[in-house]
């Protein structure tokens, strides 16, 4: 990722940023801070586009953002090589995490749209139903505030947006000024496919535009981040009654039964600790087996973890992780692992810093941690497995719930009931079985955060309704001069009101089937 020094202001007075890498410590960017000023001028351009937009029928709105997959396969190699200079992934990395995700996000909500947006008729119930029609429209809220993280700049950019946007919303989106390149890619690619300029527009900046863009007056705020930065979102949007989604990373535990596949489990907690550089909000941080196959797992993912290429800034085409990141997520992943050794963990593999010629950290396995630990109890964000053993499935429940997050989890098991009943009782968001990291790209979940880890879900069905205010409009089935209850009231009125309560709600309901005892 990038190392972000200020730089001299522009001759109006801007600030700006330089960005340098993470991966070979070269300048290779800079962004000027947009300011207040600049973010009411983008929301007023988006107002006037937004009014357009929403009377571009359903289906012609998904026709255009559905586009943006082409111009992304055609455009790849450039993002994918913007992608990586932002971030310092590896070009395996950059792949899936960043690109497959997009393409799939787009086509999917691209498809899902005339289904879910449309005009619904429903029912209405009892006494009500000869006499009202009842029409749900899923009306645009108007101009939406997307801010997305370094983490996974360009997908987690793209999703919301094109979720927005096919429910007829503008975009305003400001990307972290530590992966500025990837924003301004997934502006691009719907601005190719031809979604009109002015509604999705990127503004670059740290905090102080990204606070001028909560407070601007949009219609709702979609944020991913840290739980500091949520927490003043939350404040900031109920302070203007506007919804928002927060989803502010994770201490995802991984529960190793002792009926486990140990290999796949072995596997699967190497990798989902340590892949995209452990900087993953659903990633797994925290593994509890069971004691009575401790040793064996213990010992398999040793063996992984050794094997694991790394080649730091030396030899990045046969490396399998790359750079950190962000400079501001060493002294994290540093304090952890050395409040862990301080406290009598082992620290196997890894467990130490590559500054050379780039900001790079080992892959790292470290056993015998507990709840005393950092490790365990504050997310790391960082590429190491760390390994708690548990008497039994239900101390792995308890340690699983002694967290102050709640983003994900896992439960490898070979007895999918068995797995699917722990699960049920892991205070979390979401829980596979036999794999991890997956729940976001999983688009027909629901994807949220209990706890700390977040407000509100999106994808799953609700997901482009989430960008919509669902308006009844409620019809009239015939056509009357009045209705009995209106003014005047007579002494009759009161008695066939009664009449209606004793027929409607006492004998007439007694007799229909899911009254009956």
């Amino acid at each position: 990722m990038a190392i972000v020094e200020p730089l001299s202001p522009t001759p109006d007075g801007h600030r700006r940023l330089g960005l340098r890498s993470t991966s070979s410590n070269e300048r290779f960017h800079e962004i000027t801070v947009n300011t207040q000023e600049d973010v009411a001028a983008a929301l007023a351009r988006a107002r006037a586009a937004q009014k357009l937009w929403a009377k571009v029928p359903i289906a012609e709105r998904a026709r255009i953002v559905r586009g943006a997959v082409d111009c992304l396969v055609e455009h790849r190699a450039e993002v994918i090589s913007d992608i990586r200079e932002d971030t310092g992934k590896t070009r395996a990395e950059a792949i899936m995490v960043e690109i497959i995700a997009a393409c799939d996000a787009i086509n999917h909500w691209s498809a899902c749209a005339v289904r879910d947006l449309s005009d619904e008729v429903r029912k209405t119930h009892a006494f009500m139903r000869p006499l009202k029609k009842l029409l749900i429209h899923y009306r645009p809220l108007g101009v939406v505030g997307v801010i997305t993280p370094w983490n996974g700049p360009f997908a987690l950019a793209v999703n919301p947006s094109v979720q927005a946007l096919l429910a007829g919303n503008a975009v305003l989106l400001k990307p972290s000024e530590v992966a500025p390149r990837s924003g301004d890619w997934a502006v691009r690619i719907l601005h190719d496919a031809g979604v009109p300029e002015d509604l999705i527009q990127v503004l670059h900046g740290d905090g102080e535009t990204g606070a001028a863009l909560v407070n601007a007056g949009v219609q709702k705020i979609s944020f991913t981040g840290s739980v500091a930065t949520g927490k003043k979102i939350a404040a900031a949007c109920a302070a203007q009654l506007i919804p928002c989604t927060l989803e502010l990373g994770g201490k995802d535990a991984m529960i190793v039964c002792a009926d486990a596949d140990l290999e796949r489990a072995a596997n699967g907690a190497v990798f989902n600790s340590i892949f995209n550089t452990g900087h993953v909000c659903m990633g797994v941080e925290r593994v509890y087996v069971v004691e009575s196959v401790a040793d064996e797992f213990e010992r398999l993912v040793e063996e992984k973890v050794r094997k694991v290429r790394y080649a730091g800034s030396h030899s990045e085409e046969v490396s399998e992780i790359g750079s950190l990141f962000w400079d501001r997520q060493l002294p994290i992943i540093e304090s952890h692992v050395e409040d862990a050794r301080q406290k009598g963990a082992d620290v196997v593999v890894g467990g130490e810093a590559d500054k050379n010629g780039g900001l790079f950290y080992k892959p790292t396995l470290i056993r015998n941690v507990d709840h005393t630990m950092d490790i365990m109890r504050k997310e790391t964000f960082g590429p190491i497995v760390a390994i708690m053993r548990v008497r039994d499935e239900d101390e792995a429940i308890r340690m699983a719930n002694d967290s102050d997050y709640g983003l994900s989890g896992s439960v490898w098991t070979k007895d999918d009931q068995k797995g699917i009943e722990i699960a049920k009782q892991m205070e979390t968001g979401s829980v596979q079985i036999n794999d991890a990291s997956i729940s976001y790209g999983v688009l027909e979940a629901p994807f949220g955060g209990m706890k700390d880890s977040g407000l509100g879900q999106v994808n799953g069905k609700g997901a482009l309704r989430a960008y919509t205010f669902q308006q009844p409009i409620i019809i009239d089935r015939w056509t009357r001069k009045t209705e009995q209850h209106w003014y005047p009231h007579t002494e009759k009125t009161a008695e066939e009101l009664d009449q209606m309560v004793k027929y409607v709600y006492g004998t007439w309901m007694k007799k229909l089937p899911f009254m009956r005892k």
